[in-house]
């Protein structure tokens, strides 16, 4: 009884509420410190000051971290209507579109980053010179239900459901070589000439099938970590590597030696979370993007 009148009593504050999504997002008590500028003790008190008052648990812990249970989950969500209610808030008493301001964390792929995103930073900076902006590269498809990034740039042929999302158009590849090597559009690669692939890091990557299915027996000599290394050792003669067209664009000492590779399409696509998507910030990175990134 003690304990139904604890959690009909307790309320939660915007505190209790910030320290909440922080652990949710960091998974652990020292990343969900070190995002809102507090110590680790104090985000420990703080959850086992609601879990108390509630009186029930928020999270479980193990040795990777700390997982919401499905109320910490619930509270997690209703704690980013509230942010996001708030940063609504903030930018609607900016005045002007110069005023805009704040950080914007986009993530890609270090090859869409120096091929497409990379020429679009310096007229976003001039439109809206109070905008920071944090990129980060990786693989993998950032969480934007979580929030870990606001806008995500990304070759995928099915984005997630529940993400706003612009298509901006298909990722053509073909397979390129250096004109040092001397090979020349429609030649024919024997088992000799040197591959440079992403093989470990990308096995999924549809370059990666259409090689092996073709070219089962192919010399791959370098085995790298990204496709924008495979275009600068192609750049630099050490082998042929399948890469976008987009990409090639930026070495005009490349020669296209098959047609485009139907096969080994993709789809650009402009991703951002239903809810942080109509952030004048990301609004306004979102929008020039999408005006000025087109692949068709």
């Amino acid at each position: 009884l003690q304990g139904m009148n604890a959690k009909m009593q307790y309320k939660l504050t915007a505190s209790d509420l910030e320290m909440l999504l922080a652990v949710y997002r960091g998974g652990t008590l020292a990343a969900a410190a070190e995002k809102i500028g507090v110590d680790s003790s104090t985000i420990f008190r703080c959850v086992q000051k609601m879990e108390r008052g509630i009186g029930q648990s928020l999270f479980s812990r193990s040795r990777s971290g700390y997982r919401p249970t499905e109320l910490g989950l619930q509270l997690a969500e209703r704690a980013e209507v509230i942010e996001v209610e708030l940063e609504s808030a903030r930018s609607a008493a900016q005045m002007t579109p110069k005023d805009i301001a704040g950080s914007v964390h986009i993530t890609t792929t270090d090859t869409i980053l120096h091929g497409l995103l990379a020429p679009q930073l310096s007229a976003l900076n001039l439109a809206h010179p109070l905008l920071q902006f944090e990129l980060e590269t990786a693989n993998r498809l950032a969480n934007l239900s979580r929030r870990d990034s606001d806008i995500a740039l990304r070759a995928t042929q099915s984005p997630p459901e529940h993400l706003i999302g612009k298509h901006l158009g298909p990722i053509r590849v073909a397979l390129f070589a250096s004109r040092k090597s001397g090979l020349s559009a429609g030649d024919k690669i024997d088992n000799q000439i040197c591959w440079i692939a992403p093989d470990e890091a990308l096995p999924d990557h549809p370059s990666v099938y259409w090689r092996k299915r073709y070219y089962p027996k192919a010399n791959v000599t370098y085995r790298v970590d990204s496709i924008l290394t495979v275009s600068e050792f192609i750049h630099l003669g050490l082998g042929v590597g399948i890469i976008p067209l987009f990409l090639a664009e930026n070495y005009p000492g490349l020669v296209q030696i098959t047609d485009v590779l139907d096969e080994c399409q993709t789809e650009l696509w402009l991703l951002a979370h239903q809810q942080s998507r109509h952030l004048r910030r990301v609004s306004a990175v979102f929008g020039h993007l999408s005006q000025t990134i087109c692949l068709e």
